[in-house]
């Protein structure tokens, strides 16, 4: 079944406000060398895959392993993580919520129920001053605009969570099976290393063929995701058009529509924030939104949202 949302809303949660503080905190040095090595052991990886295609080139298997590992993960980023998670935008069945936790953590971006309180942070503060991921705070001219850029991209995961996050995630708290999901993290995540350096190794029967299926669909894999992702917060928030009203500087933009499966259409996505469908118009390409429709083809989801064509005309913007 699918509802048409009559009225955008502004969250998918009710406006919470617990007390924030206008400075960003830093992470505690463990905290910053956790995220330093996170950030830089999948570019790192990036590097020596490079170094191995000098005389040797990219074969078949690596390719198939990337795009594969790739689709998977960014899928439960996207599907799993964001609309069914923090924009509740339709429903499933329990193992499928746990699968898409499992899928979604792959992409080593923190755990589930962490993601999903931060990004409804930045919904509730969408490019004000409070807003975590906001590239727009960072002063005058160009080193301004680089310091925004490099905060909303990564440098926030330099620093510490904003105050009352659990209050954000309440519901999926009362789970006791997507509490232990999301707690799971550091397995999924090493899962999506040895799934894909299984996959080389039976593929090509060795060792070698193990390590270049971590490598590529492991380590190359996470770093093109994680950059991916975060590029929905930075240049989507920068760059690209604004067909409709929102209450910050999100943007359409047509190159991380497609990368990041349908995300890219940020600025359709703050304006109908609770809806399955991020690219409304029909050459607005939108994997995720296709692949939730294909689970509702096969009964594993329903209640799936879409702004009606009455909110859209009414939220266009006009100049």
């Amino acid at each position: 079944m699918i509802h048409s949302i009559v009225c955008p809303a502004v969250a998918s949660t009710a406006k919470l406000t617990p007390p924030v503080s206008k400075k960003h905190v830093r992470l505690s040095l463990g905290g910053r060398i956790a995220t330093f090595i996170g950030v830089t052991v999948p570019f790192v990886g990036l590097v020596t895959a490079i170094v191995f295609l000098w005389g040797w080139g990219i074969h078949w298997t690596e390719l198939a392993i990337l795009l594969g590992m790739y689709s998977t993960t960014v899928l439960g980023v996207t599907v799993g993580f964001h609309r069914l998670f923090v924009h509740r935008s339709f429903e499933t069945y329990l193992p499928v919520k746990v699968i898409f936790t499992a899928i979604g953590s792959m992409s080593v971006q923190g755990s589930m129920i962490h993601w999903v309180g931060l990004h409804r942070w930045h919904h509730q503060h969408s490019d004000n001053i409070e807003d975590v991921h906001s590239p727009h705070h960072g002063g005058g001219g160009l080193l301004g605009f680089l310091n925004g850029f490099w905060h909303s991209h990564i440098g926030w995961a330099f620093h510490a969570d904003p105050p009352g996050l659990d209050r954000y995630v309440q519901d999926l708290q009362k789970s006791p099976t997507l509490r232990v999901a999301s707690s799971l993290f550091p397995l999924w995540a090493i899962l999506g290393l040895l799934v894909p350096a299984a996959i080389g190794g039976v593929v090509a029967g060795s060792w070698w063929g193990a390590w270049i299926g971590l490598l590529w669909g492991g380590f190359v894999r996470i770093f093109l995701v994680h950059h991916v992702t975060w590029s929905v917060n930075s240049v989507c928030h920068i760059w690209g058009s604004r067909p409709f009203r929102s209450e910050d500087e999100s943007r359409d933009n047509v190159l991380f529509g497609l990368l990041a499966f349908g995300e890219g259409w940020h600025n359709s996505h703050h304006a109908f924030p609770t809806s399955a469908r991020h690219g409304l118009r029909w050459w607005q390409l939108d994997f995720s939104y296709w692949f939730i429709r294909a689970l509702a083809f096969c009964g594993c989801a329903w209640n799936l949202k879409l702004p009606s064509q009455e909110a859209q005309r009414r939220e266009q913007r006009t100049k």
